[in-house]
């Protein structure tokens, strides 16, 4: 649902002045200001004052915050449970029990006025079909308004994002190329990658280049977009009938990076067959080693789990023990500190306290790991770059 004119809902908690309108000026008055007991779109406070009334709100019919996502907002009765998220203006909801969303759906309309109450089927450029045996997320009307944009419609189609072996640096003798057109494609990719895990590694190592991108970084980016000119009806399949145990992957490329030499990390989450995390993201430091850079990468996937394993927790969710799938686990289950790893910054030994609390367990893995034969995480060593293939997540749809 969708909230008119929200923001002019919320009321300031600070004295706002404005001055008189042009074409509504006091003549007796000219020189006064008026004095708002409630926000007016163009406020800085516009958002706090709307939140605190949509929350207060939702507090005073029996709701409470979630412990992670202040956005957050639940009920439940007896073995019922009603989930309302929120952003912004918009609102999505959803229950156990329909008598639940019709009781949310006639307290909302009571107390503002709606201008769209219906199924949830399209959010933020993410297309929402929800089907009996499960949903579909995608993002094919985004893809194809951005080719539309970029004068893509007409290219080539590349079967993947990224070239076999390609490793490029800063390329300072190429030809320079216009960094608000660059900016803008990486940009726009960047937003892609909520629907299109796919392409976040390379999506991610072209941003490298926003500074200073030469005529081979604006070729790799298209070729980006050529690929998903191919597979525009690419999404994520989120089966209704499957498992809910928290699994976590990481890996690690070692010293990819040319300018700088440092590692790529990179991790998935799933719930049962699910994907629902993941993400791509050069080190902050320099691994001297190959198992310094898997600890890393192990490091920064612990931290995601365990903000995940919170944020289940408002769902009636708890798990410990925890699997993370890697290549090495070494490190993490040796107490012993030694020269080798005495140097490691203290911030990613977190893990092994963990690991020892049972929160995580850390697992090494195969080169590829099948989920019960549903979905495979692997690494490409020839290419050097991180990938993930998905034979029943990531499905096509049959254009009609």
């Amino acid at each position: 649902m969708d909230v008119k004119t929200a923001f002019l809902n919320g009321e300031l908690r600070e004295e706002v002045y404005v001055s008189q309108p042009e074409g509504f000026v006091d003549r007796t008055k000219p020189n006064h200001v008026y004095i708002l007991d409630k926000a007016l779109y163009g406020l800085k406070q516009k958002p706090r004052a709307w939140y605190d009334h949509l929350s207060n709100a939702l507090l005073d019919n029996g709701f409470y915050k979630g412990k992670i996502d202040p956005t957050l907002f639940i009920k439940t009765k007896g073995n019922d449970i009603l989930l309302v998220q929120i952003y912004v203006d918009d609102i999505i909801f959803g229950s156990t029990n329909s008598d639940m969303c019709t009781w949310f759906s006639d307290l909302m309309t009571t107390r503002f006025e709606m201008s769209m109450l219906r199924e949830f089927s399209f959010f933020l450029g993410l297309q929402v079909l929800q089907k009996p045996d499960g949903i579909l997320i995608n993002q094919s009307k985004y893809i194809r308004d951005l080719l539309k944009r970029f004068h893509m419609k007409t290219s080539s189609v590349a079967k993947t994002p990224m070239a076999s072996g390609t490793l490029i640096g800063a390329d300072p003798k190429g030809k320079p190329v216009d960094q608000k057109t660059y900016r803008a494609i990486i940009g726009s990719l960047l937003y892609l990658t909520a629907s299109r895990p796919n392409i976040m590694f390379d999506t991610c190592f072209y941003a490298r280049f926003q500074a200073n991108p030469k005529e081979s970084h604006m070729m790799a980016v298209k070729r980006i977009l050529w690929y998903l000119k191919g597979t525009p009806n690419c999404g994520l399949w989120y089966p209704k009938e499957s498992g809910f145990e928290l699994v976590a992957f990481s890996d690690v490329d070692h010293g990819c990076c040319q300018l700088d030499r440092k590692s790529t990390s990179g991790h998935v989450q799933f719930l049962g067959d699910k994907l629902v995390s993941w993400g791509s993201k050069k080190q902050h430091c320099v691994s001297t080693s190959t198992a310094e850079a898997e600890y890393v990468a192990a490091a920064s996937c612990c931290s995601q789990v365990l903000w995940m394993r919170t944020q289940l927790c408002d769902y009636g969710y708890n798990f410990n023990h925890i699997p993370i799938y890697c290549d090495s686990k070494a490190i993490t289950c040796n107490p012993v500190q030694h020269t080798r790893t005495k140097h490691i910054d203290i911030r990613y030994h977190f893990i092994k306290d963990h690991v020892e609390r049972g929160k995580t367990s850390r697992r090494r893995k195969k080169p590829a790991v099948d989920l019960k034969g549903k979905s495979t995480v692997h690494y490409d060593h020839q290419a050097g770059v991180m990938s993930f293939k998905y034979t029943a997540l990531i499905v096509r749809l049959q254009e009609k």
